[in-house]
């Protein structure tokens, strides 16, 4: 790497955390003040940095266009695979991710079981609203005013005996879910099957997908199934990371 490049990318690593001076930078880079100027002025020129009326300098436009452009073109599914995988080895159970489109909860990728029963879920196709994980969670991510609508658009179809039946019971089901910021479907979609499920979130802190663990009863119970919580929510993170998220921003949202 040039001797330019590299202190010209130390000196927005530096205005990443606060505003500098011209002196400043200069003493952090251990140059003289006209060298750093040099690399300012190029890099203002590009919008890449500016500076206020104090002359302190600062991060530029330009850096949040680029940032925004990056964060569009990492695709969620291709980013979640390997992460998805890899709990699918760790935990030996189904796992799905699921986005948010056109009134639907749709999946959009799936790892099935190693040693067990296959789910009736597949790629491409919705996953009911009311009593999947996934479901749940993608809803009571979108804006609150936005839920009496949806849980009204519903055909409250009973899939199990657990099945959730009408709009009032769905809403008090998403007040859960966005309080404990995860989704259950125990035993609502498929007769002895539980699942768990937690969202995955972008840069900015929303939720742009859902990833879940489903488990038949007869290989863990609901409270087992529950005790893999971390591992689905470290995976859930590790994708919203890459996406650009970080947990400091996760109240900021919330």
């Amino acid at each position: 790497m040039s001797q330019s490049l590299s202190r010209a990318l130390t000196i927005l690593l530096s205005l990443g955390t606060d505003g500098r001076s011209l002196d400043q930078l200069a003493g952090e880079l251990g140059v003289h003040k006209s060298t750093v100027l040099r690399l300012l002025q190029t890099m203002e020129a590009q919008r890449f940095v500016t500076h206020d009326s104090d002359h302190r300098y600062l991060l530029g436009s330009r850096l949040f266009e680029l940032a925004n452009q990056a964060l569009e073109q990492r695709d969620v599914r291709t980013l979640a695979r390997p992460h998805l995988a890899a709990l699918n080895t760790d935990t030996g159970q189904t796992i799905h991710l699921a986005t948010y489109e056109s009134g639907e909860a749709i999946y959009i990728d799936k790892f099935d079981a190693i040693q067990s029963v296959r789910m009736y879920s597949r790629i491409g196709r919705p996953a009911p609203l009311h009593c999947t994980a996934v479901g749940k969670v993608l809803v009571s991510a979108r804006p609150r005013a936005e839920w009496r609508a949806i849980a009204e658009r519903i055909d409250y179809r009973e899939f199990t005996d657990r099945t959730i039946r009408d709009p009032e019971q769905y809403l008090a089901e998403l007040e859960l879910v966005a309080a404990q910021g995860y989704a259950e479907d125990h035993e609502e979609h498929e007769t002895f099957v539980n699942c768990i499920g937690v969202p995955v979130r972008d840069g900015t802190g929303a939720v742009v997908a859902a990833v879940s663990m489903s488990v038949p009863d007869m290989l863990l119970d609901h409270d087992q199934v529950l005790a893999r919580l971390p591992r689905v929510r470290a995976a859930a993170d590790a994708i919203s990371a890459e996406l650009g998220w970080s947990p400091t921003r996760k109240a900021d949202h919330e």
